[in-house]
């Protein structure tokens, strides 16, 4: 059976909350008390999404996540109670898409999940068509070609990807929101502050958070992700996504 939401969690009371509370939003959610109980689940079972504790009674959420990620591209989101930004920090590097700290808000936790949801129904579609107004097409070996090279990057909010000199890289919900706001502001210095407030709103997160986070996407857009062309790093103050070929003083 096809889920929209699976929630491992070992509190019993805040799974069926959860799960109840999504459901009346129609949002399809099955939950879970154990990791194994977890990895029974995708036996018979697919989930567009997974909310996952870190703390479960038969072990780490993180190693549930590790696991999952042999075999499974979707996302993952953390919710725990563990405060402390070391946890964020290996929550978000093992391949989780964000962390959500207890106690959370029913209303912004289902947020989070439906605009995720939204963007992997519009990745579903069939998007690139000969002769539409995307800029992109496919070409005859099955890869993609940009029609128009004047843009070096093509951001697309309907796949979540970034097309960078006409090679498609699919992007996790918050790399694509940190890419996009940078390319927002391209060629331009952004301060950290505007990068917390916009990827994250109102939630604080460290500057260890976004530092994992330009490094994944570094990794997937720079060919010497320790040797940055594309994102630089302005020392003390933010970053900046360098499209034009003229190099600017301070950044790394």
């Amino acid at each position: 059976m096809h889920y929209r939401c699976l929630i491992v969690e070992d509190e019993t009371e805040l799974a069926e909350m959860t799960a109840e509370y999504f459901q009346m939003f129609e949002v399809s959610t099955q939950y879970v008390k154990s990791a194994e109980a977890c990895f029974d689940f995708f036996k018979e079972n697919t989930a567009d999404i997974v909310l996952l504790d870190i703390n479960l009674g038969d072990g780490s959420g993180f190693e549930v996540c590790k696991r999952l990620r042999e075999e499974y591209d979707i996302p993952i989101l953390f919710i725990s109670a563990r405060q402390s930004d070391d946890d964020v920090l290996i929550a978000l590097s093992i391949g989780g898409d964000d962390y959500i700290k207890k106690p959370y808000s029913l209303s912004v936790l289902l947020a989070k999940v439906k605009v995720i949801l939204k963007r992997l129904d519009h990745s579903g579609d069939t998007l690139y068509k000969e002769g539409s107004d995307n800029g992109v097409e496919l070409s005859s070996d099955g890869g993609e070609d940009i029609k128009d090279g004047s843009e070096r990057l093509i951001m697309d909010p309907d796949t979540m990807s970034a097309i960078l000199d006409g090679n498609r890289i699919p992007l996790k919900a918050k790399e694509y929101a940190l890419l996009d706001c940078l390319y927002k502001y391209a060629d331009t210095i952004v301060k950290k502050e505007v990068l917390f407030d916009e990827v994250w709103g109102d939630t604080f997160f460290s500057d260890s958070t976004l530092n994992v986070h330009i490094r994944k996407l570094r990794e997937k857009l720079e060919k010497d992700p320790n040797e940055p062309e594309l994102i630089k790093t302005v020392w003390g103050t933010g970053y900046f996504l360098r499209l034009k070929h003229d190099d600017k003083d301070g950044t790394t």
